[in-house]
């Protein structure tokens, strides 16, 4: 279903064969050896596709997809049409994504730097990598094997990455120090300066940003995203992190492993986050907070305070979620009593 311009797909794969991908069990009686050639939404999804139902709200149109095949909870599984192949697991959509990936395998590469590249001679690119048109690599900095480093991007002076990194399209790092498998999308910023600076009368004098960005293994950097340097304490960001498109990272924010920031977020400098953090978009975190494991915040919060570990929080200012919510009922109860008491206008 994937425009093929696009994407490259592989296949097909028989039941069994996805059922080992998905981490699935195939229900008694399943036909193991049936082929399937692609994967597709419920609703446009054929007898040769494979889908997926991981939310309750699509269980009508699971009920009536022509799907041949569908990734679902063991719980939703009598509600299948007849003929539907049932691949059941209990993460019915983490499932679907390893099929997905099994029918779409992320695009090879071919190896070399491109003629029209500017790599420094003093520069280590590793075995295996590609750095595509335009692209410039810094004195001193260190590629592992295996990097793709897109178009026009820049990897500035002593930059180390690990293996297996991709840099997008246009692109740029500095001052940074970044792990193995990590995927920095086109446009991100990573490593310049932080926005400090002194205040007088005799104007504003830039504070020197002194430390670098450290980028733990499995990170994932959205694109035109920004990641500031420390300013003498490095920037960090924990392994297996998932930040989203347009997120402003300020100097000295360290982020525990897992953390997930969604697009616009901004998180002032030197507040730490525990792991497992959830910021949702457009949320705002002041500077110098600690916001502590497995908290979430709810979109748009504006976020003033520390946050204990495994506390939900919403509104701005911020505050218990269960909090937020009395008092934006209780304004609702209060405005909709003071209009039915106004007397109509004239």
């Amino acid at each position: 279903m994937a425009d093929p311009r696009f994407f490259t797909k592989a296949g097909p794969f028989t039941l069994t064969q996805l059922a080992e991908a998905a981490d699935a069990k195939l229900p008694d009686g399943a036909e193991a050896s049936r082929l399937f050639n692609d994967v597709a939404p419920l609703h446009e999804a054929g007898p040769e596709h494979v889908s997926f139902l991981a939310n309750k709200k699509y269980v009508e149109a699971f009920e009536q997809s022509s799907a041949g095949a569908c990734v679902t909870h063991p719980d939703d599984a009598a509600r299948a049409p007849a003929g539907m192949a049932l691949l059941l697991s209990e993460n019915p959509y983490r499932s679907y994504a390893q099929i997905a990936w099994l029918f779409y395998p992320r695009p090879t590469y071919a190896v070399g730097i491109s003629l029209v590249a500017s790599v420094d001679p003093s520069a280590e690119i590793g075995a295996g990598s590609r750095v595509e048109s335009g692209a410039v690599i810094g004195p001193k900095a260190k590629l592992g094997a295996r990097c793709l480093v897109g178009p026009n991007a820049v990897i500035g002076a002593g930059v180390v990455l690990g293996e297996d990194c991709s840099v997008g399209a246009c692109a740029s790092i500095s001052h940074s120090i970044i792990g193995n498998r990590v995927r920095i999308r086109p446009g991100a910023r990573i490593g310049q300066d932080g926005f400090g600076f002194a205040m007088g009368p005799e104007g504003y004098l830039q504070m020197p940003q002194l430390g670098r960005v450290i980028i733990g293994d499995d990170v994932e950097i959205g694109a035109n995203t920004i990641v500031d340097r420390g300013s003498g304490p490095d920037t960090l960001i924990g392994p297996e992190s998932r930040i989203d498109s347009l997120v402003q990272i300020a100097h000295n924010v360290r982020l525990g492993s897992r953390c997930v920031i969604v697009a616009q977020v901004g998180i002032s400098g030197s507040t730490q986050f525990g792991n497992s953090v959830v910021a949702a978009g457009q949320a705002g975190i002041t500077g110098h907070l600690k916001i502590g494991d497995g908290a979430r915040i709810g979109a748009q919060a504006g976020v003033m305070r520390d946050i204990e570990a495994g506390t939900t929080v919403g509104g701005s200012p911020a505050l218990p979620m269960s909090e937020w919510l009395r008092q934006v009922a209780t304004l609702n109860r209060l405005i909709r009593k003071k209009s039915k008491t106004e007397p109509p206008a004239a």
